[in-house]
């Protein structure tokens, strides 16, 4: 009979984002049983750890947040993985959200809708927040954008925080893309555009992090959000906490885990453009995403050429009307392999697209992965 290990779970349950690391480690143990979970209830910043008094097991996965857990963890004496950006353990295995990844998400969302002026609100108790915030700036600096930023100070009552955050919306350039940290802090920014009077997404689109569903769909309008692949950064975690307990001398590196996409909801639902007939384009596009629209159709709408036309989107958004298209279906095509069961030939026919096995190339060309395996990578058990 193959060996038990006893596996400690330093890893909260009160945020989705931690949530998902869980549901990815249950999911390598579907494949991978034999581990006996040991799991306590704790916050994110905890640092009473009584609950592994007199614990003897074989292996750690933590999000090591503080320096207490790090000490805590290292006291162990077992195999550890650590799931937090904050990297307060560098002699460990690390698996942690690509935050340069999702500032560029982040941004791409704001341009691609015209917004020119962007901003990020953070949260210095936390580096990743800090991290997101420096990535954020430098990709909008690459897009001629300067990004300007707001940081919470928690020290402050709720109602003073709020009051100082409208006033910061209330002095940027308009129309502004906003950047929440996380979804607490989107959440935040929607309130303070309430106190400010300003409206949400015509003056300030909001996006945050983490697609907590319940968080994104109580606010008012509903907050988009940048999706991490939590599930799969926990599977990765497992794994090599499995490797490291069966002896394997794994190098102590980072492992970035890119995000998923954005999940686009009213708080960031917008067009900017300048360009009126740029914006009319974009229009046809979006709301016939699922026709397999031609670019033909797009010029006779807005009768222009298609060398006018995708001169006058290179210059809006860098992209051709052709380009352009092609992601607005493929960000589609992601959402409904996330969110519905139908079969490939069934999308192929809702996506308007010739036979599935041409869909699956072209899908394949621009995520990297086939329809199949990128459903089956990225939807939790």
């Amino acid at each position: 009979m193959a060996q038990t290990r006893h596996v400690a779970l330093l890893v909260e349950t009160s945020n989705a984002y931690a949530r998902g690391l869980l549901v990815g480690i249950k999911k390598y143990l579907v494949t991978h049983p034999g581990w006996s979970i040991y799991l306590g209830e704790h916050s994110r910043q905890e640092t009473d750890l009584s609950w592994l008094d007199g614990w003897r097991g074989d292996g750690v996965l933590a999000r090591i947040e503080n320096a207490h857990t790090a000490s805590h963890v290292r006291r162990l004496g077992v195999p550890a993985v650590d799931l937090s950006a904050a990297y307060l353990a560098p002699e460990l295995p690390c698996v942690e959200t690509d935050d340069d990844a999702i500032a560029r998400l982040a941004v791409e969302h704001f341009t691609t809708r015209g917004l020119r002026t962007l901003a990020f609100c953070g949260d210095d108790r936390f580096g990743w927040s800090m991290k997101r915030g420096a990535r954020f700036a430098e990709h909008a600096a690459a897009h001629g954008v300067t990004a300007h930023e707001f940081k919470m100070e928690h020290h402050r009552n709720l109602a003073v925080e709020r009051e100082a955050m409208a006033r910061w919306l209330d002095g940027l350039p308009k129309p502004v893309g906003v950047l929440a940290c996380y979804d607490i802090a989107g959440q935040e920014i929607l309130e303070a555009c309430k106190i400010a009077g300003l409206a949400v997404p015509d003056t300030v689109a909001v996006l945050g992090v983490d697609n907590d569903e319940l968080i994104c769909n109580l606010t008012t309008p509903p907050l988009s959000s940048v999706q991490p692949d939590t599930t799969e950064t926990g599977f990765l975690a497992a794994s090599l906490l499995d490797q490291m307990m069966t002896g394997a001398n794994l190098e102590p590196r980072l492992h970035l885990m890119k995000p998923l996409r954005v999940v686009t909801r009213q708080s960031s639902d917008i067009l900017a453009v300048g360009d009126p007939i740029v914006a009319r384009a974009l229009q046809l596009i979006r709301d016939r995403v699922d026709d397999g629209l031609p670019v033909e159709t797009v010029q006779r709408h807005v009768g222009l050429s298609r060398r006018s036309l995708d001169y006058r989107f290179m210059q809006v958004l860098g992209r051709t009307v052709h380009e352009e298209i092609t992601r607005v279906r493929m960000e589609r095509l992601s959402d409904l392999l996330l969110q519905t069961d139908w079969s490939l030939p069934q999308l192929a026919a809702r996506m308007n697209f010739s036979h599935s096995e041409y869909m699956g190339v072209a899908f394949k060309k621009f995520t990297g992965k086939s329809p199949g395996e990128y459903r089956r990578a990225h939807r939790a058990l």
